[in-house]
């Protein structure tokens, strides 16, 4: 099997696993971006990676945990929320390994990469839980620009396509948040 094109060495059979770091040669998928490249995209998709389960728990959290007057509206909103995010993170760990690269293994890597802060309070009021998710959300989607910028910066179409999509559907997320979240009778935040 040597000889095919991938993005860090000759395709060939070896142990699985590499404490290295590297990608073990059993795992070494064809591509024709260069190694260096396919390392930095690798990386910016596994922080949003990382970013979109900590992101899912937390909206999980707040859907578990809403009370008050909204509570059905605001319930059933980051229920379908969370849904949403959670369907990003297959694509994201595929689009790594379609690349060539390795994705999360555990959630204590997951907390090694992500930017989104948890949420351990006992209680937080409503509409702080929707400004908070609304921050996170814009956070996200300006990772998710630079990420595109890199993929773009590589050529690579395919990554740049994928969060296309994903970046519309965070900057939903974020206007559903802002609008649900507005004090009453104001345009304020």
């Amino acid at each position: 099997m040597s000889g095919f094109l991938t993005g860090r060495s000759n395709v060939s059979k070896a142990k699985p696993e590499n404490k290295s770091g590297k990608v073990s040669p059993d795992l070494d998928t064809p591509s024709d971006l260069p190694p260096a490249a396919v390392d930095k995209i690798s990386a910016s998709l596994n922080t949003l990676l990382a970013d979109a389960f900590a992101l899912y728990l937390k909206t999980k959290n707040f859907h578990w945990h809403v009370s008050g007057r909204h509570f059905r509206d605001y319930h059933l909103m980051l229920d379908e929320q969370s849904d949403a995010i959670f369907a990003t993170t297959d694509q994201l760990a595929e689009r790594v390994r379609k690349l060539g690269g390795t994705t999360l293994r555990s959630i204590g890597q997951i907390a090694k990469l992500q930017t989104i802060q948890d949420n351990n309070e006992a209680y937080v009021p409503p509409r702080d839980m929707l400004r908070e998710l609304m921050e996170d959300n814009k956070h996200i989607a300006a990772a998710m620009r630079k990420a595109h910028k890199l993929a773009d910066d590589h050529e690579d179409s395919g990554t740049a396509g994928l969060l296309e999509t994903f970046i519309d559907e965070t900057e939903r997320r974020t206007w559903f948040l802002f609008e649900a979240s507005r004090q009453e009778g104001s345009n304020a935040a």
